[in-house]
């Protein structure tokens, strides 16, 4: 864990204003992967000298996406890296790498839950499922796998602070869910994966994404699913219209 930045993270998010509990885990995270990845990610809000967005291929891939707007996905391509060097199940990985594209791209509150619902015409059942369920537990400790209440959230909110209902709720429905390790697994590789100078690529994952991502042939945001909407906002977040 980068202790200079959780800490310029905590000060910028504590300064916020932000009540809730769950508002203020998301925003830290936002802030966290903000600080490790600027100043390279373009700006998505429109001003006067914002730097152009380039260009998608006509029919983008999730691999165009890494290159072309997540980039340079660093926080994310770290917790796929770790689950691949822990000898972690290609979806686990797969999960890993997926479990945070919202939220510099699309949404940030809710994150676990707009992800999966994003990847779901896409991938394999448990992997959206571990997704959408990682954000709860992450408030949550499990000594039998050694995952500890983050360092980060002791910091923000204290070591006894309650979780909202809804949170709760969805980590009691986890924890008894036959892929509860799953979702365990991407916190386990997650919260830990800020580190500033981290060596990572897309490269090592896309035979991954190749068995286990249904890429449509189309492009993502023009296969008429469920989803393609949010994939073209990705597309064109400046879109006025």
């Amino acid at each position: 864990m980068n202790r200079r930045l959780l800490l310029k993270a905590t000060a910028a998010v504590g300064g916020a204003g932000i009540l809730g509990i769950n508002d203020r885990a998301e925003a830290l995270e936002h802030e966290m992967i903000r600080l490790l990845e600027a100043p390279e990610r373009p700006p998505l809000r429109r001003s006067e000298d914002e730097t152009p967005l380039s260009v998608m291929p006509e029919k983008p891939t999730l691999v165009d996406f890494f290159e072309h707007r997540f980039a340079p996905a660093s926080h994310i391509l770290q917790s796929a890296t770790r689950a691949m060097n822990h000898g972690m199940s290609e979806e686990i990985v797969l999960a890993c790498l997926l479990h945070d594209i919202s939220v510099s791209n699309l949404v940030r509150a809710d994150h676990g839950w707009w992800c999966a619902q994003m990847i779901e015409p896409y991938v394999p059942e448990r992997v959206s499922w571990a997704i959408r369920y990682h954000q709860a537990l992450r408030f949550f400790p499990d000594p039998a796998v050694d995952y500890e209440y983050p360092e980060m959230y002791v910091r923000m909110f204290g070591a006894d602070h309650e979780p909202e209902p809804y949170i709760k709720a969805a980590h009691n429905y986890a924890r008894n869910h036959k892929w509860y390790m799953d979702a365990r697994s991407i916190t386990i590789h997650d919260d830990y994966s800020f580190e500033r100078d981290a060596k990572v690529s897309i490269e090592p994952f896309i035979d991954i994404i190749g068995r286990h991502f249904k890429q449509p042939r189309e492009g993502l945001g023009f296969d008429n699913s469920p989803v393609a909407h949010m994939w073209r906002t990705m597309i064109n977040p400046r879109r006025r219209l």
